[in-house]
């Protein structure tokens, strides 16, 4: 985490750890290991983030300092750099742009199903 913060501290050390925690999310989907593209570990950290933080997602996300998809491609590409993860030749930072928006996906989008979290 030393390294983390010393490469780039926009963000808080929660931040690397959930987005590596998103990334574990979308590997155990899948039947074997493969590369995530950024627009599927974008919506894994959304379902993670709904999944632990409820109604409060987009508060605990922006409080690390992520308040765009492409923050998570920013926080990818820093652990790309630290050696953490391994990119693929056609993996850039923009397609973290704009994947979805957070009001929408955290407080419009909101899956209010009381029975999804039983």
């Amino acid at each position: 985490m030393e390294r983390i913060r010393l490469r780039e501290s926009r963000y808080d050390e929660q931040a690397y750890l959930f987005v590596l925690s998103a990334l574990e999310l979308s590997q155990a989907k899948l039947d074997a290991r493969r590369h995530i593209t950024a627009a599927e570990l974008a919506l894994s950290c959304r379902e993670l983030a709904l999944e632990r933080y409820g109604l409060m997602s987009r508060l605990v996300l922006e409080r690390w300092g992520v308040r765009a998809t492409s923050d998570f491609g920013d926080i990818v590409f820093a652990l790309i750099d630290l050696g953490f993860l391994v990119k693929q030749p056609n993996d850039t930072r923009e397609e973290f742009s704009a994947v979805y928006d957070f009001e929408r996906a955290f407080e419009r989008d909101y899956p209010w199903d009381s029975t999804h979290y039983a």
